[in-house]
């Protein structure tokens, strides 16, 4: 798993202050017990939205990918550039 990047931290932990705060003034809740339960809850809160913000530069798949589309493939390279690029591997770098 990817580590996550500092917008996701950041609003990981935003949520987890904000629900917080939120939860302990409209629960009333002044014993120990509960403010640990609503602690715990708000950790689990914000590490869920620290992993489902999206990250930048991780486009979902697209469907037409996995699912076999008809048309060519653009990430493989031609068989003669593979064979041209191996040949030229044992080449001295001033006889290319």
């Amino acid at each position: 798993m990817p580590r996550p990047t500092a917008a996701q931290l950041a609003y990981g932990s935003a949520t987890v202050v904000c629900s917080t705060v939120v939860m302990l003034l409209l629960s009333g809740i002044t014993t120990g017990a509960g403010v640990v339960v609503i602690g715990i809850v708000a950790l689990a809160l914000g590490l869920l939205v620290t992993v489902t913000v999206p990250a930048p530069g991780r486009a979902p798949a697209r469907a037409a990918r996995t699912a076999g589309s008809t048309e060519p493939s653009r990430d493989r390279a031609p068989a003669a550039r593979i064979r041209r690029g191996a040949e030229s591997r044992f080449q001295h770098s001033l006889r290319r």
